[in-house]
């Protein structure tokens, strides 16, 4: 993470918002979050501010989200961040910013979800709704979304700097779990629509169960499982089960064992980000550690499903 040189407070947002926007600059306003590429600020009830502060990437994610979660959000089951309003760069604050629709809830590494049954079923339904055939020109995957074992090394520098920390219980296991993912078949189907970033802190819970998806930067078209891979994060124990039953078309076999690799990548990455937090570093949440743990704990017993 680069953090910003310029500092965002209170008096920043307002004055861009009067420049730009003036019809909402004066409602309420409080910083909401701190996200691994922008800032969020709760502008009144409905809606929020999002400022670019701690990756240079960030300015493009903001421009990808506004020009294609428009035409995405009316087909999709669970609400999302809708942008009504993209802020230019000027002398003010030299870098784009985004005006979008608040989604309420609680992020689910904060607040997991505990109506099993209920929760496996709204996922499928949101990832079921947005997994579509994507149009020439969506976006490509930064980092993700093509053939697993292009991530062979990524994987195996962050298995040995866990185990080296002592998080992982049974390296061999995870080690297995990938290997065999990445023996599966390439996705041979469309590009589909992806979120692309499915980890607790982007999925926002209500009364135990899924209630909103944040967070679209990595908003992307390709292969399915990369996706699919939250369900073992996400999800509760023995709720796995019910969302590939949920979740239409139903997933191939090679389909569920890519995901399964996916899945331990994003769940070494999150292991890494909450032991960051334990120790107070730049970047760290220490909420991201415990279901990415459970998740390894599922995936490694079920290795040869």
């Amino acid at each position: 993470m680069t953090a910003t040189e310029m500092d965002i407070t209170e008096d920043l947002i307002r004055d861009l918002l009067r420049e730009e926007y003036p019809d909402v600059a004066d409602r309420p306003l409080k910083l909401g979050a701190l996200g691994w590429d922008n800032q969020v600020w709760r502008l009144g009830d409905d809606l929020a501010v999002r400022l670019p502060w701690a990756t240079q990437s960030a300015d493009a994610l903001l421009r990808k989200e506004h020009a294609w979660l428009p035409l995405l959000a009316p087909h999709l089951p669970l609400p999302i961040p809708v942008p009504q309003h993209l802020g230019e760069p000027s002398e003010r604050f030299p870098r784009p910013w985004l005006v979008t629709t608040w989604v309420p809830g609680e992020p689910a590494d904060r607040a997991p979800a505990t109506r099993a049954a209920e929760a496996a079923e709204t996922l499928a339904a949101f990832l079921t709704a947005l997994h579509r055939p994507a149009p020439d020109g969506a976006p490509a995957g930064r980092d993700r979304g093509g053939p697993l074992a292009d991530t062979a090394e990524p994987f195996a520098q962050g298995l040995a700097s866990a185990t080296e920390l002592g998080l992982i219980r049974d390296p061999d296991a995870v080690r297995s779990v990938w290997e065999d993912a990445a023996a599966a078949p390439d996705w041979a189907g469309p590009r589909l629509w992806l979120h692309g970033d499915l980890h607790p802190a982007n999925i926002l819970t209500t009364n135990g169960t899924f209630s909103g998806v944040i967070d679209f930067g990595d908003l992307f078209a390709g292969d399915p499982a990369c996706d699919l891979a939250a369900a073992w994060i996400l999800l509760p124990d023995d709720a796995i089960d019910r969302f590939h039953d949920t979740y239409r078309p139903t997933p191939d076999a090679a389909t569920l064992r890519r995901a399964r690799g996916w899945a331990v990548l994003k769940a070494l990455a999150c292991i890494h980000i909450g032991h960051a937090g334990v120790h107070g570093r730049p970047g760290g949440k220490p909420t991201w550690g415990p279901p990415a743990d459970a998740a390894l704990r599922r995936l490694t017993a079920t290795v040869d499903q």
